[in-house]
């Protein structure tokens, strides 16, 4: 959490209080009590301070359940830490205290920020819903103002992001389904509070994740503002952006259950639960292990009902909101994955389609331009000439880009200054397309069967 950026300005829902009494955490004492066994007797914390960090639980609580474990005689006084009068006390585990320490470590070895409730991690999720940020039209601008896209898609895609169900992105490969993608999922600037941790039936389930969630500085409530004692946040949840989760050709269906440590005996929450108030993006969607089949199965009560169910080792199932935008992208013929069933439970479809010559020209001066080279019209009159009518390929957003790589590669292997040469341009595109003239006359090669 040290890369902490700066907040957006909004907040969906408001600033979670921190609890200041056992009750208000939704725990009771002997959960505290066995937890903080574990803190000393994993992680050797003595003070106050430590555990108030370790756990993030305001110092008076902390103070309330060193006290009842010094009360039950499980930890004893050793001392001040620092000098003078001022220093905190330090905590030791009786012979009691630890027998209560390995009796916690056998139920699980889960020691860090103390959870929250389910019912509190379910109503955060309803409170920070992502249909409750509105995306209009200039935010839309905005965002895919460095890509070429038509307006006609821009305008069939903002009703689907502000409606927060699933979206089919499909069309040829190379044309920027998954860029789209990305940029829907960056779109999303409220602050939305993410638990890192939550606790179903004695179980603890971990969620904040900071390969995915990224924190940001709180949005300022006056009313809420930390003094040199008290700060009235609930430190237990992480001030975060909406999150974005991509998978790819390695989803299988055992990642969208919940993840037991057989030894730690406690759980990681799987990545469409981590996404929750976010964007889930299932890129090269019919391309996975498991079957289109297989996997839509597993999402047609979440996208139907918005509510995801989980299940525990031991049997015991619970069930969360499932409130995300999920993203499936694939350049695979929508009826090749799914049956017709299937495809009206995706109510958005959008088609990525073969840029017009206008924006592949667009598309080309915009990537020369960054590369510091300019596009002569017949360069891009050659290019369009040889793709279509010699390879007889149709245009794609990627062209450009590959085109360009190889022709300032082939500047440098000449010594030259970067520019556009038909020959590079020639050599570019033989790389882009391989046919079987690609072979004649080339040693140790054979034209394919």
């Amino acid at each position: 959490m040290d890369d902490i950026s700066q907040a957006p300005k909004d907040q969906a829902g408001d600033v979670p209080n921190a609890p200041m009494t056992v009750a208000e955490t939704g725990q009771d004492m002997a959960f505290f009590v066995a937890h903080f066994a574990k803190g000393m007797y994993l992680e050797n914390l003595e003070d106050a301070a430590q555990f108030a960090e370790a756990t993030k639980l305001p110092g008076k609580l902390v103070s309330d359940i060193l006290q009842e474990m010094t009360t039950r005689k499980l930890v004893q006084v050793m001392g001040s830490s620092g000098v003078g009068a001022g220093g905190a006390a330090r905590y030791q585990l009786t012979r009691d205290g630890q027998q209560a320490a390995l009796d916690a470590c056998n139920l699980n070895q889960y020691f860090g920020p103390a959870p929250v409730t389910l019912k509190e991690y379910q109503d955060r999720i309803l409170l920070q819903g992502i249909r409750g940020e509105r995306i209009g039209k200039e935010k839309i601008a905005q965002s895919f103002a460095d890509i070429v896209v038509p307006e006609s898609f821009t305008k069939r895609l903002g009703p689907a992001i502000n409606s927060g169900h699933s979206i089919l992105i499909y069309g040829p490969a190379g044309n920027g389904k998954t860029t789209v993608a990305e940029k829907v999922a960056a779109i999303f600037e409220t602050v939305i509070y993410v638990p890192y941790c939550f606790e179903v039936d004695g179980a603890i389930i971990k969620v904040f994740d900071p390969a995915l969630h990224k924190p940001v500085a709180p949005v300022a409530d006056a009313s809420k503002q930390p003094t040199l004692r008290r700060d009235r946040t609930d430190k237990r949840w992480v001030p975060c952006r909406r999150p974005v989760v991509i998978t790819g050709g390695e989803l299988t269906l055992e990642m969208l259950d919940l993840k037991f440590n057989a030894i730690a005996k406690f759980y990681e929450a799987p990545m469409h639960v981590k996404a929750l108030n976010g964007t889930f993006i299932i890129d090269d969607f019919g391309r996975q292990i498991v079957s289109p089949e297989a996997l839509l199965n597993r999402w047609i009560v979440p996208l139907q009902s918005r509510k995801d169910y989980l299940t525990l080792h031991s049997g015991k199932s619970f069930s969360l909101p499932f409130d995300e935008l999920v993203i499936f992208s694939t350049n695979l013929a929508p009826a090749d994955l799914m049956d017709p069933a299937f495809l009206r439970r995706i109510p958005y479809k959008l088609e990525t389609l073969e840029p017009s010559v206008e924006d592949f020209r667009a598309i080309f001066q915009g990537v020369a331009k960054k590369s510091g080279l300019a596009l002569p019209d017949d360069i891009f009159s050659y290019v369009v000439a040889e793709l279509r009518d010699n390879f007889k390929k149709p245009l794609a957003c990627y062209q450009p880009k590959f085109i360009i790589d190889q022709v300032l590669a082939a500047c440098k292997y000449e010594g030259i200054e970067p520019a556009f040469r038909q020959d590079f341009v020639a050599d570019a595109l033989a790389n882009l397309y391989v046919t079987k003239s690609n072979y004649v006359g080339q040693v140790g090669t054979q034209p394919p069967k």
